[in-house]
């Protein structure tokens, strides 16, 4: 997509030595886009919210840890831990200023969540569908799953990663396997090998399991959760109990909308909520 308004290519440093690439555009009061599983700015919706926001706000996207421009610096015998993406933000929120209200989608919705309830800075948080499995409507993500997506990557095999994770969130095989013949098939296993973090985060909730009593209790920033109204009924059924564990926070329908969420349909709803 076509840029129309001014865009500054930019760079921070994590905690830990990584390089986190981002881009910014647009005036007026600072937005985080965090993107979900095997999204980037060259790969993903995040570029296209971003024009639609740019005229209202300053918009920041970014390359989550491990893919398109930003690195991993930890040691191969480190392991992925929910605290480096949320240390990565942080970076970002200096980049804005100190400050920022951040908009997250899937498990991008997931880090968002646990940034907020970690990060003072964050000033409004927008969720649409964190994947979390609340109840038995859907199956649970278990340590076995995991184990296997790893072992995947980890074996140079991250087009097998994606294929189990396409399994996994419903993708019907036979799509799976035209998939895998398809253009498409290279940009999502170039990223597949950052599938683990994804699952780490999003495994920050017991799946199959109902939120405890505060499971936040740091976020105090307005919030606004969100669920599509054509979304399988274990998604919407774990965002509306997200809605009602995040402290003062509303919940909203997106008629029509899946979790493939639309440009035109997020654009509107976040541009009232931020601009509040």
């Amino acid at each position: 997509m076509s840029s129309t308004h001014a865009v500054t290519d930019g760079q921070v440093v994590s905690r830990d030595g990584t390089v986190i690439a981002y881009s910014r555009r647009g005036q007026g009061r600072p937005v985080v886009l965090v993107d979900g599983a095997l999204c980037h700015r060259g790969f993903g919706p995040a570029t296209e919210l971003a024009e639609a926001l740019a005229a209202r706000f300053t918009v920041f996207t970014y390359d989550r840890r491990g893919r398109g421009a930003s690195g991993d610096n930890r040691a191969p015998d480190t392991p992925f831990t929910l605290d480096l993406e949320v240390d990565d933000l942080a970076a970002l929120l200096d980049a804005a200023g100190g400050s920022a209200m951040v908009y997250g989608i899937s498990s991008g919705a997931a880090l968002a969540l646990a940034a907020a309830d970690r990060l003072p800075g964050i000033t409004r948080l927008a969720l649409y569908e964190a994947p979390f499995v609340v109840d038995d409507g859907w199956q649970p993500l278990t340590d076995d799953f995991r184990s296997r997506v790893s072992a995947a990557v980890e074996a140079g095999r991250p087009g097998d990663a994606v294929k189990l994770f396409m399994r996994y969130v419903g993708t019907p095989a036979p799509a799976v396997v035209a998939m895998r013949l398809m253009p498409v098939w290279k940009k999502l296993s170039a990223v597949g090998r950052t599938l683990p973090h994804d699952l780490a985060i999003v495994a920050q909730h017991p799946s199959g399991k109902p939120f405890g009593a505060a499971p936040w209790p740091g976020i105090s920033a307005p919030a606004l959760v969100m669920d599509g109204g054509r979304s399988p009924a274990w998604m919407r059924t774990g965002t509306r109990a997200l809605a009602e564990a995040v402290p003062g926070s509303a919940y909203r329908t997106l008629p029509g909308q899946t979790h493939m969420l639309k440009t035109e349909a997020i654009a509107p709803v976040l541009t009232e909520f931020f601009g509040g």
